[in-house]
């Protein structure tokens, strides 16, 4: 992955902090900072849903640090901030179910945890900082495609955890003099994406299913829609991100995503050809909290930040799929 890179900076001059960099998302923004000559790489996670496998490769680096920590301990996030240049925000209890089961734990990790980030940012004086958001802000907004100012009521309290996080950036920027940019990420997938635990991601799922010829579950009649999005694609929103010099990108959220949907029946048919199995899907009960279609508008992130997201569905189920195979069988 990344052939070209997204940026013209000198990445050897700075220093950057990834929380949640044990993470899906997170880890392969490590990644990509690493092979392109990062002066400093630290990673604060809990390891709570990342793996310690995703930065393996990384830990003899010399300039790549890893503490174990959580970010709803305050005083591990302003000793994580200390030194840095430019912070990305990973760190978070994903999953629309796990929140309507837990929604303490998700407010705590999220919106605690995500407070926690900013104040240590903003006391080490931090350039800028880049974070995850989510298209579940959307809520119960019917209009598609997506556009980053109209949103509706949120669905479920992972939700209402996303909005909190981009409410306090939207303050924390004017507010204090710093330099924020969130993140909307639209169904990410791809390398270092788990199919185990009660709460991965439909596409890990698929995966597993087709390579083990066993029928996945779709929620649902599967006719729901999703924009599916390439890691590869998030990991170059971010770092445009932590560059874009233009003053009007700044203190600002976007969507991250490719501007095309596709249904979760198409695409488990689609997962289905890769792996040559003929296997049904079984539908079950829809899912509480979840958004039945969803589709971006790319175009405020494309003028902003340059993003030009190269990678559609098809390409990026086929690597992601080549790598399933040689992780998981």
């Amino acid at each position: 992955m990344y052939e070209s890179p997204f940026h013209k900076t000198d990445l050897s001059k700075f220093s950057f902090l990834v929380t949640g960099g044990c993470g899906f998302i997170g880890s392969n923004i490590v990644e990509y900072l690493l092979k392109y000559n990062a002066g400093k790489v630290v990673v604060l996670d809990n390891i709570s849903t990342g793996f310690r496998k995703n930065i393996e490769p990384f830990l003899s680096k010399n300039n790549f640090k890893f503490i174990e920590g959580d970010i709803t301990d305050s005083g591990i996030c302003r000793t994580a901030c200390e030194g840095i240049d430019y912070i990305n925000h990973q760190a978070a209890l994903g999953s629309v179910p796990r929140s309507v089961k837990d929604p303490q734990a998700t407010h705590a990790v999220n919106s605690t945890g995500f407070l926690n980030m900013l104040v240590g940012a903003r006391d080490a004086g931090v350039k800028r900082f880049v974070f995850a958001s989510s298209s579940s802000v959307y809520g119960d907004h019917p209009v598609l495609p997506k556009k980053e100012e109209e949103t509706g009521n949120p669905l479920s309290p992972y939700a209402v955890t996303k909005k909190t996080n981009e409410l306090y950036a939207m303050v924390f920027g004017p507010t204090y003099g710093m330099e924020i940019i969130g993140l909307r990420y639209f169904n990410v997938f791809g390398p270092n994406q788990s199919p185990e635990g009660a709460y991965a991601a439909v596409i890990p799922l698929f995966m597993q299913a087709v390579i083990n010829k066993t029928a996945p579950y779709i929620d649902g009649d599967g006719e729901q829609t999703r924009d599916f999005t390439f890691v590869e694609n998030a990991v170059q929103a971010n770092i445009r991100s932590f560059f874009t010099e233009k003053k009007e990108a700044l203190n600002q959220v976007y969507n991250v995503a490719v501007g095309e949907n596709i249904s979760v029946n198409k695409l488990y048919d689609m997962i289905a050809e890769l792996g040559g199995s003929d296997v049904k899907a079984i539908h079950r009960e829809t899912r509480a909290g979840d958004i039945r279609n969803s589709l971006a508008d790319i175009s405020k992130i494309r003028e902003r930040i340059q993003y030009d997201p190269k990678i559609k569905v098809q390409e990026g189920l086929k690597i992601a799929f080549d790598w399933f195979k040689k992780n998981f069988h």
